[in-house]
């Protein structure tokens, strides 16, 4: 099915060659590079950055690194350079990369569906503690990521890590990155489908391999066969969703360019039904799609999404069926129900089908460290499992533990500020990586939320609605503020002094899974970090005064007067 990277239409029919340098869609054959992106990974893939960082780089230190593998080809190994200390967010924009550039790197590792053993979170957490000083932050695609990571130390890590079934390979990159799954499959007891098998045989397919490791852009895959839609289908290149069709039972409806950034977009349905043995299939169909029709003119259009809202669902299907499943149709089939709850998240105690339980539970804005992680590791053996999960929503959860068993690891997990009955505030608010290590943010964020959750749980401690608050140090969007209750997006402000400080442009209202949708912006709303408390407590507190019985914070904001909303 795949053409190669380096022969692009190898695999079908020969097209006419047009002058007209369009998108720089390979289909259309425009193959010559019309960016430095482009140009580099034509020059070499970026898979074989490898051989560089373990035979050159790791043995002759930061300086002998070639600035295309720098800022380029090494993301293809879940590398990037982070943030120097010391740069306020008013020179982010300013600074050339070289400047912004620390000596040490952030090394994301691909956690796959969240899932993990007990012993691969064990090496995680001593290599955190050997070679990153501790950190390890779980994001909102169920990696783990770190940070003062030294060049030299980089095949040391691969070889501990790839010793238990962990990788690297494209965690970064213009490539296949993680693929986000329901962190309960196969556990569940409401599941409308165990989406494992499919998943495996889709890493098995496109992970570490050339015929996918130069896509257009990055390129996100999501699955679930949970009724939650856990997995924020929504706002992935290609996603899964698990449905009963009322003829051939059990399978995935089909969604395709979803995304956000600074130019967000749904994805949309292809109203077609695959069996769990086609998802592969499809998967690699999808990709192919991107590989050769996707926009590598511009970097800021390549994302699939765009592509997606200029062929609409009808033409991306077809093509799709024609010339990437071999003339195969698909069935048509029915949209995923609307989940029976807000919270998608697997926090608390709940019954497996084979009758012992699971533990969800809410570390701080993802933050964590390896101490922490090794603590858990021994913490769920010691109840039992060898088996944890990481979420969507930057939590964890402990599977397979026996009821006699489940107090006494709710207990242990909250000796460690780990709790399974969080405020609404702890399981509802997520941080992107912030100023302190990444070089595109303007703002702080982990710290800020942090401290925002104790301030909020000691000002509204009976506030027990479903809220989500999530900030961002960027436009980029990393931490989905366009589709949370209240989202804060990173930018610098003014004080009622007139001097620029951190601060947040406010999107409220948004939403995935229920009435999913983006967060309406309030002309002119702009709050400091110091006033975000105030804020945030003065709109939740209007909030309740004027809402109907029942009505969700994000109908509220949809209906709320601007004064009300400010």
């Amino acid at each position: 099915m795949a053409a190669s990277p380096q022969n692009p239409a190898a695999s079908g029919p020969r097209r006419k060659v047009s002058r007209h340098r369009g998108e720089g869609q390979w289909a259309a054959g425009h193959f010559t590079p019309l960016n430095g992106n482009e140009q580099f990974k034509k020059d070499d893939d970026g898979l074989n950055v490898r051989t560089r960082i373990e035979t050159i780089y790791s043995k002759r230190g930061f300086d002998s690194i070639d600035p295309n593998d720098l800022r380029g080809r090494m993301r293809w190994w879940g590398l990037y350079t982070q943030r120097r200390p010391g740069i306020d967010g008013g020179k982010t924009a300013v600074l050339e990369p070289e400047e912004l550039d620390d000596r040490y790197f952030m090394l994301r590792v691909r956690i796959d569906a969240g899932a993990l053993t007990t012993q691969q979170l064990r090496v995680i957490g001593e290599v955190s503690q050997e070679f990153a000083r501790g950190t390890a932050d779980i994001t909102d695609r169920q990696n783990v990521q770190y940070h003062w990571i030294r060049i030299e130390d980089v095949p040391e890590i691969w070889q501990r890590l790839e010793a238990v079934g962990l990788s690297t390979v494209t965690a970064c990159g213009d490539t296949p990155r993680v693929m986000i799954g329901s962190p309960v499959a196969g556990i569940a007891e409401d599941e409308i489908i165990d989406a494992t098998p499919a998943l495996e045989e889709m890493k098995r397919r496109v992970l570490n391999n050339p015929a996918y490791s130069n896509l257009p852009r990055k390129f996100k895959t999501a699955i679930s066969g949970s009724p939650l839609l856990d997995v924020v289908h929504e706002i992935n290149d290609v996603a899964f969703v698990g449905v009963r069709h009322p003829e051939h039972g059990p399978g995935f409806d089909v969604w395709v360019g979803g995304g956000l950034s600074t130019n967000p977009k749904l994805g949309v349905r292809l109203g077609a039904w695959v069996p769990i043995e086609d998802v592969p299939d499809v998967h690699e169909g999808v990709i192919s799609i991107f590989r050769d029709y996707g926009y590598r003119r511009l970097r800021n259009r390549a994302r699939l999404k765009f592509l997606v809202a200029d062929w609409g669902a009808e033409k991306f299907r077809q093509v799709l069926e024609d010339e990437y499943l071999g003339g195969r149709k698909l069935v048509d089939g029915p949209a995923p129900e609307q989940p029976v709850q807000q919270w998608r998240d697997h926090i608390g105690v709940h019954r497996q089908k084979d009758g012992r339980f699971y533990v969800g539970f809410a570390p701080r804005v993802g933050r964590v460290d390896g101490a922490t992680l090794t603590k858990i590791a021994d913490l769920a053996e010691a109840h039992g499992s060898g088996r944890v999960r990481t979420t969507v929503e930057q939590k964890m959860i402990v599977l397979d533990v026996e009821q006699d068993r489940v107090d006494s690891l709710v207990e242990g997990l909250e000796a460690l500020d780990l709790t399974a009955r969080p405020s609404t505030f702890r399981r509802g608010t997520m941080a992107c990586t912030g100023i302190e290590f990444c070089k595109l943010a303007i703002v702080e964020t982990k710290q800020r939320g942090s401290t925002l959750i104790d301030e909020l749980e000691r000002r509204l401690p009976d506030f027990d609605e479903p809220l989500t608050i999530n900030l961002n140090g960027c436009p980029n969007a990393c931490a989905r503020i366009q589709v949370a209750d209240i989202g804060l997006k990173g930018q610098l402000v003014l004080d009622d002094e007139g001097r620029q400080v951190e601060g947040y442009q406010v999107h409220l209202g948004g939403a995935l899974g229920l009435e999913a949708g983006f967060g309406r912006k309030v002309r002119g709303l702009k709050v400091t970090a110091d006033e975000l408390p105030d804020y945030i407590e003065r709109v939740l507190t209007r909030f309740r005064a004027e809402r109907t019985e029942g009505e969700r914070f994000a109908a509220w904001t949809a209906r709320a007067s601007e004064e009300a909303l400010s």
